[in-house]
């Protein structure tokens, strides 16, 4: 889908949000009220909060309930934040978004000398994750580490998941790297910098990048996430790493950054239009992600959205900048679905039909229903888009059950009212599942469109793996980019693999020579007839080499 910049758009007085009963939005978030965490709930119309109101707990030891002065950290959300810095250094002279990442970083491989500014914050820079990379390493969320390990991290990388440019992949890391170029080119850390010529000139007094986990926060919510046995459990982190994250921020706040995508006095024109400018692939390709925005459409309507997932906090913020309607979710507790409660309460707002456009139509993802329902035994399998990232789709009774590989996340698909082979999570139908290319009786392909955003995910082909024998596999690997060994051991007729001090986890055989754990992929090399090593696969990590000791 070919993408535009927002600087092309009018806002036409004429796209007006529709009025909107409270309890309309109140049913909505029902199950989270006195005595667990929720959200703050936000939305704003024309400038004006039109609807602000906390469900649930900030605080479950002291019962404080969450209310629009409540503080939240946003997760990932924060990365338009610190594309604001990069952009706003840029127009002072400070830098350039051509400048090259070798020329802030002379000790990374010489593939930095290839990789732009522009491409960091456009997730195309082939940048290997750091929070993948600490996984890896066999950290946990209660380990400790610092911005220097993360440096160290990075600069041990001899590959990147891809030549520059040439692809997008969402990376953290690309995003903590323009939070360090900041630190150079501003001279202050990214902190204090986006507080000078951010908060401070917007009026938003409680939000700050969160770099000393020590800090005392007023008004701070509580991270929560739920424990099996019933109730919750505190989800913070003791990590103080921002640029790819770590805003704190208030829904009162986050209205003031809202005001200042309409009113450009203080940021200016040419300010947003970079921003909001989508990266380009050399191939000329657009994609959807600008500067810390996704810039897409929904049900027809332009769409800028972000939305943020860290500890027990998860964040959605959406902009409808033709109605000058945004809907803000912040909520405290790690089980939260934040960007499909957003939209159900955009769907609320939102004209039946989309205001005339004044920029050139652009097409638009669709669903396509491919004839009468199948079976569900001719959907079930498991569907890859990118090595190691697969959803594993299973029927039990009339129920179709899709597993997220990488990250255990599991949930059942609904019917479709569009019929056909097109599955939704929910009765809100934000995120549906389009089961194509139909070949043999087995669905081929997914089309996935999640908040105006597709992609395609390829059927994999079934393999007998029962004649791969596990212990041909046992040794120690290590790896010089993590600086970590695998041991793999055999447990009965198991496979195991310890890293550190963890858990042992068991391995599973994929095909000859390739086994599998959680959305990882390890494809094994042989030399002279015996096993040599093995390349890693993990979604944003990719070809991480492993050698056999």
């Amino acid at each position: 889908m070919k993408l535009f910049p927002i600087c092309l758009l009018v806002f036409a007085a004429s796209a007006v949000a529709k009025k909107v009963p409270d309890s309309s939005v109140d049913d909505l978030f029902a199950d989270w009220q006195t005595g667990t965490p929720g959200a703050i709930v936000g939305v704003i119309h024309q400038g004006d909060l039109v609807y602000a109101k906390g469900h649930g707990m900030a605080n479950l030891e002291y019962d404080i309930p969450i209310d629009a002065d409540s503080v939240f950290r946003i997760g990932s959300t924060s990365k338009q934040f610190t594309a604001a810095c990069v952009v706003l250094l840029a127009e002072q002279g400070a830098l350039s978004l051509d400048d090259s990442l070798h020329s802030f970083f002379p000790d990374f491989p010489e593939y930095a000398k290839n990789i732009t500014v522009r491409q960091l914050i456009h997730h195309t820079s082939g940048i290997r994750d750091y929070l993948t990379l600490s996984y890896l390493k066999g950290l946990t969320d209660e380990d400790y580490y610092e911005d220097k390990d993360i440096m160290q991290w990075l600069i041990n990388q001899q590959e990147l998941n891809f030549e520059p440019g040439t692809e997008h992949l969402y990376s953290n890391s690309g995003y903590w790297l323009l939070g360090q170029i900041v630190n150079q080119a501003a001279g202050m850390n990214m902190a204090d910098y986006a507080k000078k010529h951010v908060f401070e000139p917007l009026g938003m007094q409680h939000t700050h990048f969160h770099n000393n986990h020590k800090k005392i926060v007023k008004n701070r919510a509580s991270g929560y996430v739920p424990v099996t046995a019933g109730g919750y459990q505190i989800s913070m982190t003791t990590l103080n790493m921002i640029g790819d994250g770590g805003i704190f921020t208030s829904l009162n706040d986050i209205r003031k950054w809202d005001a200042a995508f309409y009113d450009r006095t203080v940021l200016k024109e040419s300010f947003w239009n970079t921003i909001t400018t989508v990266g380009t692939l050399r191939n000329g390709k657009s994609i959807d992600y600008a500067g810390g925005l996704l810039i897409g459409e929904h049900q027809g309507h332009k769409l800028i959205s972000h939305g943020g997932a860290f500890v027990g906090f998860r964040a959605e913020l959406l902009r409808f900048p033709d109605q000058q309607l945004s809907v803000v979710v912040f909520a405290n507790r790690g089980d939260a679905r934040p960007t499909q409660k957003a939209l159900q309460v955009a769907e609320l707002y939102l004209p039946q039909e989309p205001a005339n456009a004044t920029i050139e139509e652009q097409p638009k993802p669709a669903l396509v229903v491919q004839g009468p329902s199948a079976s569900l035994d001719q959907l079930v399998g498991s569907y890859e888009v990118q090595p190691g990232v697969q959803l594993e789709v299973t029927a039990a009774g009339e129920v179709l059950h899709v597993k997220q590989t990488w990250n255990g996340i599991e949930y059942d698909l609904q019917n479709s009212k569009h019929g056909g082979n097109v599955y939704q999570i929910g009765e809100d139908g934000s995120i549906t599942f389009t089961f194509t290319d139909f070949k043999n009786q087995q669905a081929q392909a997914i089309d996935l469109l999640q908040a105006g955003n597709p992609s395609k995910w390829q059927r994999q082909a079934d393999t007998d793996a029962s004649a791969v024998v596990l212990a041909d596999f046992v040794g120690d690997y290590y790896s010089t980019e993590l600086d970590v060994v695998y041991q793999l051991k055999m447990d009965g007729d198991k496979l195991m693999v310890q890293v550190l001090n963890n858990e042992p986890a068991e391995l599973n055989a994929m095909d000859t020579d390739q086994l599998g754990y959680q959305g990882t992929i390890w494809d094994f090399q042989r030399t002279d007839g015996q096993i040599s090593g093995f390349k890693l696969q993990a979604g944003r990590v990719q070809n991480l080499t492993f050698v056999k000791q």
